[in-house]
């Protein structure tokens, strides 16, 4: 390893990732002083690819994002955790940037986000609900995962939180059919989720609404019509989404009221 202050652990959570596992443990390999992979029931030799990495592989049950990436979060032992998605990648600017990050003293650092290059049907998106930043990368001490079953997120101790240079590369999705798929199953967890936490949805008129102004934020707003017609794709899927989410919502809001009423 590198003249480093501190050291890294690399979590990984998987599933059938074979032909885009082998990028991300490459980005990692020569940062990390440990990779760590949870995986919960690959069958495409996604695990074949990552013994040639780590041997600190685990095999679990499948319990949701955030029950999973905290799993993985409390193998960790080293000073930062840097929590990767199996379809992303650091690029070699980031790569850098992050072992100048270990090199440094920490000062109040506790979290590092990282700007997102999402790249669909070959195209790397810069504008839109892409250019963002998420928080990828916590000092492990007093960082834990939230609960949730999708769209988790990472709560760290109170400190900086900065913005490194470079980008994580995100393969979002393998093919149009791929990207469906994960959208109604992330649209219907959205649903339940939404609804666990006490929210309602009672016309079918919110759903609308809020997919137009999704399309609305993410094509114009955000800039998604500079990615081009792949941008426009994007953001029509993205509101799809949207009305999808909440019209899940209006149906479970909707079943809630009959069920109360019958047992009235």
């Amino acid at each position: 390893m590198m003249n480093q202050l501190y050291r890294l652990s690399v979590t990984i959570i998987t599933l059938n990732e074979a032909d885009r596992i082998e990028l991300c443990l490459q980005s990692v390999k020569d940062l990390a002083d440990e990779i760590i992979v949870l995986d919960s029931g690959s069958t495409d030799g996604t695990l074949d690819i990552v013994r040639r990495y780590t041997d600190k592989i685990f095999q679990t049950d499948w319990p949701g994002f955030g029950p999973q990436k905290q799993r993985a979060l409390e193998k960790a032992q080293y000073d930062w955790v840097l929590a990767i998605d199996a379809d992303e990648a650091l690029d070699a600017e980031l790569q850098q940037s992050v072992r100048q990050l270990l090199s440094e003293p920490r000062g109040n650092k506790v979290a590092v986000k990282m700007p997102w290059g999402v790249t669909v049907y070959n195209k790397r998106l810069d504008h839109g609900r892409s250019a963002r930043a998420p928080l990828r990368m916590v000092w492990r001490e007093g960082a834990s995962f939230t609960n949730a079953q999708v769209h988790e997120k990472i709560i760290h101790a109170a400190g900086e939180v900065v913005t490194l240079k470079g980008r994580l590369l995100h393969f979002t999705s393998r093919n149009y059919g791929h990207a469906l798929e994960k959208s109604t199953r992330y649209a219907w967890l959205g649903s339940q989720k939404y609804f666990a936490k006490g929210k309602r949805c009672h016309s079918l008129l919110s759903p609308v609404l809020r997919s137009f102004w999704t399309f609305i934020l993410i094509y114009f707003i955000r800039g998604g019509f500079l990615d081009g017609p792949v941008g426009f794709l994007v953001a029509i899927n993205y509101a799809q989404n949207s009305f999808n989410k909440y019209a899940g919502l209006w149906t479970l809001t909707r079943m809630e009221k009959i069920e109360k009423k019958n047992r009235g």
